[in-house]
């Protein structure tokens, strides 16, 4: 008589609020250098000499979104807050952490908005408005140009510019090639503005500022669930873990969790809509800066069909240091800069392989066409979009993700890696 062997206890389904397993555990993150006191010192008078010279010509209001950049770009550096990455490693090796890190934000930025929005709030005379667009040939182009360009580029448009900030020199060509595709756009605005679209669809319209918050948060929590879900089947390696300062000295000199930099993100991101009016965005002023660069070369932009909304002709006939977007770009930046110095990991990286530059300029240049086709990128149609209740910016997430799976494919070509379920981190 044989008996039957003894049965192999089953692994233990994660608990909903446990982490997510991990092929490894996550590993320490190794210890701050020193802080590098000439850039430190460099982007810190910077910061102060700007913003001091913005709020004496422009005023207040400018002044306050130029402070309101620098936060940002402090907290996307701590945090190391991306979204290219976050894509790259879901779609990559099945890790959501970065995904749900987003989750958070979304969340915490449409509640927000909601009360700012719902309640009629703004300073110096501005009016809250929530940021809808249409659902159309160009939202689903550009969000899947942009994707596949920021996994080429190696980043996003906050990426971007948080990245250029800390001293990447390849992700300044990135920037190039983004103010180029974003003039490149602009110029050529007839060929592409009458694309078919539908009317915005905001959940607001139909449930109410609260009724939105609410439609939002639980997508969300679907999301995170889901990407749970996708986590335990596959199993994938660990996020890294920068270096960080230990103890009450990592909030200055340190790697934050993603979670305090979604919170803090999330609420400079509404302190943005309470003084400006509108979201938080980033591409605009790539246009508006490579229009400058245009005109100061002979070309004429000031008769672009693109520039000739009134908005936008007062936009391109006004100076940079007083455009909404531009101040919040810059702030990134010299933030980003501060925050890098202060970290002891400010660098400029020297020596960029062909190929690698090759593909930074042409995947800034995809983004710069992604985000003006689709009305803006990872900030200005999925952050914002998806936080103001706007279909869209679910529309342009999904469509994303299938552009990071393209995207991915076509790294190695240019001698980029891509994570691997045994690798060490992703």
């Amino acid at each position: 008589m044989t008996t039957a062997p003894p049965a192999q206890p089953q692994p233990e389904r994660p608990a909903l609020l446990s982490p997510p397993p991990t092929r490894l555990p996550a590993p320490e993150a190794a210890p701050a250098p020193a802080v590098r006191r000439l850039p430190l010192a460099v982007s810190a008078a910077l910061g102060l000499v700007l913003t001091g010279y913005v709020w004496a010509v422009h005023g207040a209001k400018p002044g306050i979104l130029l402070l309101l950049g620098i936060g940002l770009g402090i907290a996307l550096f701590h945090s190391r807050f991306g979204f290219t990455s976050a894509w790259r490693q879901l779609i990559a090796v099945g890790n959501g952490t970065g995904l749900r890190a987003h989750a958070l934000l979304l969340g915490t930025t449409a509640v927000l908005f909601a009360l700012v929005i719902g309640t009629g709030t703004g300073l110096f005379g501005s009016t809250p408005a929530p940021s809808g667009g249409p659902l159309g040939v160009g939202l689903l182009l550009g969000a899947f140009l942009f994707a596949v360009g920021m996994q080429l580029g190696g980043a996003c448009a906050s990426g971007t510019l948080f990245a250029v900030g800390s001293g990447q020199s390849t992700i300044v060509l990135t920037l190039g090639g983004f103010i180029a595709g974003s003039t490149l756009a602009a110029w050529q605005f007839e060929l592409w503005r009458d694309l078919p679209s539908l009317d915005p669809v905001l959940f607001s319209d139909h449930v109410g500022w609260a009724g939105s918050a609410v439609v939002t948060l639980v997508l969300l929590a679907l999301v995170v669930l889901v990407s749970r879900l996708v986590q335990a089947r596959r199993n994938p390696p660990p996020v890294g873990a920068p270096p960080s300062a230990r103890g009450a000295a990592r909030a200055l000199r340190g790697s934050w969790p993603l979670a305090a930099g979604a919170l803090v993100l999330a609420v400079l991101g509404a302190a943005v809509l309470l003084v400006s009016g509108g979201a938080w965005g980033v591409t605009s002023a790539f246009a508006l800066w490579g229009a400058k660069i245009a005109g100061a070369l002979g070309a004429s932009p000031e008769t672009w069909a693109y520039w000739q909304d009134p908005h936008s002709a007062q936009q391109l006939a006004g100076p940079v240091l007083a455009d909404k977007t531009s101040l919040t770009d810059l702030g990134i930046m010299i933030g980003a800069a501060v925050a890098a110095a202060a970290g002891g990991v400010w660098t400029l990286h020297r020596g960029v392989a062909w190929r690698t530059a090759v593909a930074a300029v042409l995947g800034g240049v995809l983004m710069g066409v992604g985000a003006r086709l689709a009305g803006g990128c990872n900030i200005g149609a999925y952050l914002a979009g998806i936080a103001s209740g706007s279909l869209h910016g679910w529309v342009w997430g999904g469509v994303a993700l299938l552009g990071t799976w393209a995207g991915l494919r076509l790294r190695p070509l240019f001698g980029l890696g891509n994570p691997k379920p045994g690798d060490g981190v992703c």
